[in-house]
């Protein structure tokens, strides 16, 4: 079953620059993916449509059971729910703690507080933070900030997590525990795509490996590699 789909998809913005053309991408439910390519490929553009903040100029986006052109804008919120999002500069409430943080994304959707009280602390447990739930972000190393923004992502279990360049910000040793982190998420069902310029991890996980270039796939390999694109 496909959890997200892109048929003839193409992105053109006003100044006339196609961000993307004529892309056709099918990824399963429980794949693990990446998406690689230079700076300007379309990589970002792809993440954009996968969230519905931006439509395609022809194509089609299906994502979760939602076809994207057809979501009216009231449902845009709803539907974001089902899809959890790191980036590279984390985005923490800097004036909130851990517990906090992560709280937040239960509370945006009305979880019962005792609820909230279960389902926190076990996923801060789950990326290795448990004893810092009282922390301020600014008292955690950068890759105890990103395992935040991973916790905050999956606490409301959504089937769909996108990762936008997670280890951009980190040494190679955190960048090796968030990605085995991704890693376990994915053994537990979550379907993960990753956005990455980190050759070595790519080329190290032997996952399927999607090349984009100048906003057209040149490549698409199960247990695939980094490939230079000259």
């Amino acid at each position: 079953m496909d959890m997200i789909t892109l048929e003839n998809v193409s992105k053109s913005y006003q100044t006339g620059v196609a961000a993307l053309s004529d892309v056709t991408l099918h990824i399963q439910k429980g794949e693990f993916v990446f998406i690689v390519g230079d700076s300007g490929s379309g990589k970002s553009t792809l993440i954009k449509l996968l969230l519905r903040e931006l439509t395609p100029t022809s194509g089609r986006v299906i994502v979760n059971n939602y076809d994207l052109s057809k979501l009216r804008r009231r449902k845009i919120a709803k539907f974001r729910r089902n899809i959890g999002v790191v980036f590279q500069d984390f985005r923490l409430l800097k004036d909130r703690n851990v517990y906090e943080n992560v709280a937040f994304a239960q509370r945006v959707i009305e979880v019962p507080t005792r609820q909230i009280r279960k389902n926190v602390p076990a996923m801060l447990s789950l990326v290795g933070l448990a004893s810092k739930y009282k922390a301020k972000p600014k008292q955690l190393s950068g890759g105890e900030q990103q395992r935040v923004a991973l916790a905050r992502a999956l606490v409301n279990n959504p089937p769909i997590l996108l990762a936008d360049e997670p280890t951009g910000n980190l040494d190679p040793r955190n960048s090796w525990e968030i990605m085995k982190l991704l890693e376990e998420i994915n053994k537990r069902g979550t379907t993960v795509l990753v956005v990455t310029h980190n050759r070595e991890i790519v080329n190290a996980m032997r996952k399927r490996v999607v090349t984009v270039k100048k906003g057209v796939i040149i490549s698409d390999e199960e247990k695939g590699e980094y490939i230079d694109e000259d």
